[in-house]
């Protein structure tokens, strides 16, 4: 028997564990390949199938329940600490939240699939107080759906195992150097595209401590909350005065803000990128006088400067 099938027989449900759970707890150690192998070595009967969808599937709801609790206990700041250490984190807190704001406990069906909903949709379900019952049965779902998918498809071509691995073996070490390039280049890759997209990205910012003079000194000042729907609804609070406006609704009002002495806008993203980007796309439309907000509303915070009730979006148009 090839040494390798040999290891994975002799290893392979404590590897579906340890292996699937790392995943799940958002080390970058993609699992669906050991699934593959664990779903072709049932088809020749050197694992049994129950066991290999049993154990992974059993370690992904261990990970998801602490995600889930993270969630609860700690908030947004768990969603934003998730985006900030991922290769593309400048979509991720929006996306995430589009995708769960429109499907709520469906997304967790499919969240295994999607890059950056793995491992953020159950801390979210976290912060929206989903009932535990309701969790554990949409995630237990979605936990089968995706183990199942993966092992059925090694299942399936368990034939060709012996013949993959016979191939793997003749390349040997060139394998691995290949392997190692490709998943270097690909960081490498995510990298360089975020620092390009930075550097875009790079307008005159304001200050917690310029916005707070600015306020004490009764300076006119419009400030918009950017944040995304469900984290205002997790959240409420505002720089004083601000108002909230969805991204898609900003440039409905892009005349009135025209008008305005300056305008401050502020998100919850890495790097300002949501309110920099629309800054950028507001001064191309005639809006002169706007900088984003380092740090955002966290960053405000961080200073003790204090928080209120925003005023609502609609008073801005008229």
């Amino acid at each position: 028997m090839n040494p390798q099938i040999q290891f994975l027989v002799n290893h392979g449900y404590t590897l579906l564990i340890a292996w699937v759970f790392a995943e799940q707890a958002g080390i970058p150690v993609p699992a669906a390949p050991l699934l593959l192998a664990a779903g072709a070595l049932s088809g020749t009967g050197q694992l049994n199938p129950w066991l290999a969808i049993a154990l992974p599937v059993a370690a992904t709801l261990v990970a998801d329940f602490l995600w889930y609790e993270l969630g609860r206990r700690k908030g947004v700041r768990v969603l934003q600490f998730l985006c900030k250490v991922s290769l593309e984190p400048d979509s991720c807190v929006r996306r995430t939240e589009n995708v769960y704001a429109k499907h709520g406990a469906r997304s967790l069906l499919v969240s295994k699939f999607v890059p950056g909903l793995s491992t953020a949709a159950q801390p979210l379900a976290g912060i929206f107080r989903m009932r535990y019952s309701r969790f554990l049965i949409f995630d237990t779902l979605g936990a089968v759906i995706w183990v199942g998918a993966f092992f059925g498809l090694g299942y399936a071509f368990s034939g060709e195992l012996e013949r993959i691995m016979a191939a793997a073996t003749r390349l040997g070490v060139w394998l691995l150097y290949l392997l190692i390039t490709v998943f270097v280049g690909w960081i490498g890759y995510k990298y360089f595209r975020r620092q390009r997209f930075i550097r875009q990205l790079r307008i005159d910012r304001i200050t917690s401590d310029e916005l707070k003079r600015k306020l004490d000194g009764g300076e006119e000042v419009v400030i918009v909350d950017l944040r995304g729907s469900l984290d205002f609804e997790a959240e409420p609070a505002m720089i004083p005065g601000a108002i909230h406006l969805d991204v898609s609704d900003l440039e409905q009002v892009t005349e009135q803000l025209a008008q305005a002495p300056e305008v401050i806008l502020y998100c919850n993203c890495p790097n300002e990128v949501t309110s920099a980007r629309m800054a950028l796309l507001l001064r191309r439309k005639g809006v002169k006088k706007i900088r984003p907000l380092t740090g955002g509303l966290d960053g405000w915070r961080r200073q003790g400067y204090p928080v209120a009730q925003g005023v609502d979006a609609s008073k801005v148009v008229e």
